[in-house]
């Protein structure tokens, strides 16, 4: 109860070391041992993708001090995870590459920052890259936070310069230093203490994050603001200034490292993991008294992209997946719901459910998880969504921030042009450019693909929703057609030599297909009609091109995120756990037409 504690958050764009730093701070601290393997993207998806999906906390001791940290994602499509974070704690680590400086997402997170009041220490990490120039992003930070409104307190922010990887920290650039004690001491220094415990006053706890255990239940991961909260004590949920409900705590934790530990009290101040509040949800005041004025409520932003989760009804339906009837994908998404805040469901259509999320990454990851549970099932084409208000449509626009070698700029202008979008600035630097537009939502989806083929695979995209503007009117995207299998068996080498001409294939010999399913697109953009299971024709004369060898090009294998960029309105994706297909949604081609007609 005696110890101070400080409560900081790590916020970045993606990719830009948060999560690096956070591990070297715990094995400096001894959180973790040297030679841990254990990290704080403990996800498989994480780790596999190197990117930070879910908020995550960790607790060290330093001099005496228990500071609690929490990482977050730098993926836009994960905003809402770092928005309820920073209303739990009391200043903020701002991560920024110093090679690239400010990038979309640290706008996003700074602007959050500011907003709250907090004031941020700046973190210029990766000075060791070889086109690293710390100063210059400095200044571009500095740029940001007065661009952002940042009052004077807060734009006299501290630098500390770091290398993540290595575990090492430097007040000033020129100094010697071996760990990330200047980094340490910075927090110590600059964070203010957390309001500590005040004897007699009442319990004051909000919930800025869910988690989920297979024998507790929900868990509600929670900042204690007054008062102390106990194991086993009976407590008021308030919420929009009333009493919701009541509750019991059946289980209380703590933090060390990132291991949870059990505990019998915890005080203002310290953040905490609650059971036994089966129904909490994100925002909500947990109290001891029913007189207590419940905290401001935490907003959280809205969804942009809708799609259909459907039952999987193709021929290879029930081959893979353990989960397969609709009983089965409305659980298993009811359960999402409990920790998954930046998505809605709608369960009210029949034998599909229409989901909400805040873009293609964000559904994806949910897809993944799903299909590695055991899970079979088929999406329609992801739509952004359109709002009917009293002066018109609206829809969600986008800014994208693009990093181009300067040789493909007319390319991706003329691209984005097409797509609605509208350029803003354009920053030339020797031979690289970055050019920033804002445009909808709609005109985005389906055009990464393009964009990597556009820049050789040499450019970043990055984009952030910046709210909902009047519709743009209709967007012609060119899109690839499809190659459709006319007949189900197995795909032959022969069948595929002769279709590769026509366009990119996604499947290879000896794929099982059936009909109505996508095996490839066209490049001329219209629907094809093909035989992939045809051999060649034999007969007892010999011709001159018997023995000609068949060269194959290397097809597109899909992947979850491939699939939902390219896919048409008349397609659905079929995720099962070993295979993604395209397929029609109307597999026969006479229904088809009869459809069109």
């Amino acid at each position: 109860m005696s110890t101070e504690t400080r409560n900081i958050a790590i916020i970045a764009h993606v990719d830009h070391g948060k999560t690096t730093l956070t591990d070297a701070i715990m094995r400096q601290t001894g959180a973790i041992t040297s030679d841990s393997t254990a990290t704080m993207d403990s996800n498989a998806l994480e780790q596999e993708r190197g990117i930070t999906i879910y908020a995550k906390n960790t607790s060290i001791e330093y001099k005496g001090t228990k500071i609690n940290i929490v990482d977050t994602p730098g993926h836009a499509d994960f905003g809402s995870e770092v928005e309820r974070v920073l209303r739990s704690i009391d200043s903020v680590l701002l991560v920024v590459d110093a090679q690239e400086g400010p990038m979309p997402q640290t706008r996003f997170v700074l602007k959050k920052s500011l907003e709250l009041g907090l004031k941020p220490i700046v973190i210029i990490n990766k000075i060791d890259k070889p086109a690293a120039d710390p100063h210059k992003a400095e200044e571009q930070v500095l740029e940001l936070f007065l661009e952002l409104g940042a009052n004077d307190e807060q734009a006299n922010f501290t630098s500390v310069y770091a290398i993540g990887r290595q575990g090492i920290a430097k007040r000033k650039l020129d100094d010697e230093s071996t760990d990330l004690t200047p980094l340490l001491d910075t927090i110590l220094e600059k964070v203010p203490v957390a309001k500590g415990y005040e004897e007699g006053s009442a319990l004051k706890a909000q919930v800025f994050n869910l988690g989920y255990d297979n024998f507790l239940g929900r868990l509600a991961v929670a900042r204690v603001y007054e008062g102390a909260i106990k194991n086993g004590q009976n407590i008021f949920i308030l919420h929009d200034g009333q009493v919701v409900r009541k509750g019991k705590i059946i289980k209380l934790f703590t933090f060390r490292g990132i291991e949870r530990v059990e505990s019998d009290i915890a005080y203002a101040g310290d953040i905490v993991i609650v059971a036994g509040l089966t129904d909490i949800f994100i925002g909500e005041t947990i109290s001891d008294s029913d007189a207590t004025v419940p905290l401001p409520a935490i907003a959280v932003d809205q969804p942009t992209i809708a799609l259909d989760f459907v039952v999987n009804n193709s021929p290879f339906a029930g081959k893979e997946g353990k989960y397969v009837t609709t009983r089965q994908i409305r659980e298993r998404l009811e359960k999402e719901l409990e920790i998954n805040v930046g998505l809605k469901v709608n369960f009210d259509s029949g034998d599909s459910c229409k989901v909400f999320g805040r873009g293609e990454m964000h559904i994806s990851i949910l897809l993944e998880n799903m299909r590695r549970e055991g899970y079979e099932l088929q999406v329609s084409q992801p739509q952004a969504i359109i709002e009917e208000r009293a002066d018109g449509k609206y829809e969600p626009f986008e800014e994208v921030t693009v990093d181009i070698p300067a040789e493909f700029q007319g390319a991706v202008i003329e691209k984005l042009g097409r797509r609605a979008f509208i350029m803003t600035d354009m920053i030339l630097h020797e031979n690289q450019a970055r050019l920033i537009f804002e445009g909808p939502t709609r005109g985005l989806l389906g055009y990464k693909g393009q964009f990597i083929i556009d820049t050789k695979g040499e450019g970043i995209l990055c984009s952030r929703v910046i709210g909902f503007k009047p519709y743009a009117g209709e967007i012609k995207k060119r899109q690839a057609g499809s190659m459709v299998s006319m007949a189900g068996g197995k795909a032959l080498g022969f069948s595929l030599w002769n279709l590769q001409d026509r366009g990119q294939l996604y499947i290879g010999p000896a794929t099982e297909v059936y009909e109505g399913m996508v095996i490839g697109n066209t490049s001329k953009g219209e629907e094809m009609m093909v035989n992939p299971t045809k051999g060649k024709q034999l007969s007892n004369v010999r011709s001159s091109g018997t023995d000609e060898a068949l060269t194959l090009t290397p097809h597109r294998p899909l992947s979850i995120e491939i699939g939902l960029e390219i896919m048409s309105d008349d397609e659905y994706l079929e995720v099962t756990p070993l295979s993604t297909r395209l397929r029609k949604q109307v597999l026969k081609e006479a229904e088809r037409a009869k459809t069109r007609r």
